[in-house]
C-alpha cells in the first residue's frame, strides 16, 4: 500500500498541481499534502489487522477556492476515504488561503 501514489491518483483530475508536502509551483492554486498519523486502528492477538492512515490536503490560493474543495471532497470520497475534518486558515505572512482537509483511509493488513 502506498498511500501517497492513493492520494496523487484520487487528485489527478482536479486541474491544479499536487505535491507531497512542498509545492513544486510558485503559481495559486495548488494542493500538497502529507500524512500526519499512520497507526493500527484495529488489532486482534497482539497484530495489526488495520491500518488507518489519517491524511492532511492543504489547497492553497489567493482568491476563493470552493470549486476545488468541492472537487478534492468528492474525489476523496469516491477514492474510499473518510472525512474527519475541515477548517480555513489565511496566512498573513504571504496573505494566501489556505484550506485544510483531513481524511482517513483505513486499509487492511
Amino acid at each position: 500500500m502506498n498511500i501517497n501514489k492513493e492520494i496523487i491518483n484520487a487528485l489527478k483530475d482536479i486541474g491544479v498541481p499536487v505535491s507531497f508536502q512542498i509545492s513544486k509551483t510558485e503559481k495559486y492554486p495548488y494542493i500538497t499534502f502529507f500524512t500526519y498519523l499512520d497507526r493500527g486502528t484495529l488489532h486482534s492477538d497482539d497484530e495489526e489487522l488495520i491500518t488507518g492512515y489519517f491524511i492532511q490536503i492543504d489547497i492553497w490560493g489567493r482568491s476563493d477556492y470552493t470549486n476545488i474543495e468541492e472537487k478534492v471532497h468528492k474525489a476523496m470520497l469516491n477514492s474510499g476515504f473518510i472525512k474527519q475534518k475541515y477548517y480555513d486558515l489565511y496566512e498573513e505572512d504571504t496573505k494566501v488561503y489556505h484550506k485544510v482537509m483531513r481524511f482517513l483511509k483505513e486499509v487492511e493488513r
